[in-house]
């Protein structure tokens, strides 16, 4: 079982915030570090100072890390051409020595998008697929051919698809709860398919449907890596996992019911739960990212297990 660091900085973070915590990532262990990609805060938070952007913060921490995998919980595809973003993805997954994954999603979030005038249209699914297409096409063509594609959303003609990622093939992920299209669009384009904020019981439904759509598709399903995306709450006792669960504004049964929330004993053994039903990664959403010692113990009582 993979253990990843999950952020959502437009709650509230700098740069240099996520570098630490970043550069922590890496130090005790963990597999990768993630974080969402959004411009507008969410609830009460103040969203202070202000957003930063995904693949910006990423090509920063590409040069200032060594080991960790980077990526996306998801790229916005409402945010940037399907063309620019293949570019960008590249070049951070040169700057990083081939280190890099691209979860890409339909984007969901309206208010943001009238915050700063990104366009916010109607029909985001198709368009994702479209997405998908030419991202992962322009890096599959050869050096010296070019790359055409003809859709309803975009077109690209004669495009010398360049540059290329250092690895031979950056890992896509895809995510979702849809129970037709997402495991579709899974089966055909990704090689991990991630279920956010799910319990146990939806997320073995899921996966069931990922898996049978990747064998009609003419994948084997083991072909795929399946994980989840659940908030954290550690604590060595009751009244340490209560403050951790004040600091992030929810309530310690409702973060035991729906998230990974307890004593780390409690959290290896619900981990080993979403472990048996087929989930092979987890992403740890650390929501207070000044309380770094909640990702030391984390590190020495729970991934050490795990391992």
């Amino acid at each position: 079982m993979d253990l990843r660091i999950f952020t959502e900085p437009q709650q509230g973070a700098t740069y240099d915030t996520l570098l630490t915590v970043a550069k922590a990532t890496e130090d005790l262990g963990f597999d990768a570090f993630f974080r969402s990609d959004h411009y507008l805060h969410m609830g009460d938070a103040d969203g202070l100072p202000g957003p930063t952007d995904a693949w910006i913060t990423l090509a920063g921490l590409a040069r200032e890390t060594k080991r960790i995998r980077l990526g996306t919980l998801m790229t916005a595809g409402t945010f940037r051409l399907p063309g620019v973003l293949a570019i960008q993805v590249a070049q951070v997954d040169q700057m990083s020595g081939g280190r890099v994954e691209l979860g890409l999603g339909a984007g969901w979030f309206e208010e943001e998008h009238k915050a700063y005038g990104i366009p916010f249209p109607k029909e985001k699914f198709a368009r994702l697929e479209e997405q998908l297409a030419i991202v992962t096409g322009l890096w599959a063509t050869e050096a010296g051919k070019t790359f055409d594609f003809h859709g309803t959303y975009y077109d690209l003609t004669g495009s010398p698809a360049l540059p290329k990622p250092a690895q031979r093939k950056v890992p896509v992920l895809i995510g979702g709860h849809g129970a037709t299209r997402t495991p579709r669009l899974a089966a055909q384009y990704a090689d991990e398919f991630n279920i956010p904020f799910a319990s146990l019981e939806d997320s073995e439904r899921q996966f069931g449907r990922v898996r049978a759509a990747a064998e009609e598709a003419g994948r084997a399903a083991g072909d795929l890596t399946y994980s989840n995306a659940l908030v954290a709450c550690v604590g060595r006792d009751d009244q340490e996992v209560a403050r951790r669960a004040a600091a992030i504004g929810r309530e310690v049964e409702e973060l035991k019911e729906n998230g990974l929330a307890g004593s780390p004993a409690e959290v290896v053994d619900k981990i080993g739960r979403y472990a048996g039903i087929g989930s092979q990664r987890i992403y740890l959403q650390m929501l207070d990212l000044d309380d770094l010692d909640h990702l030391e113990l984390i590190s020495s009582q729970v991934l050490s297990q795990l391992s």
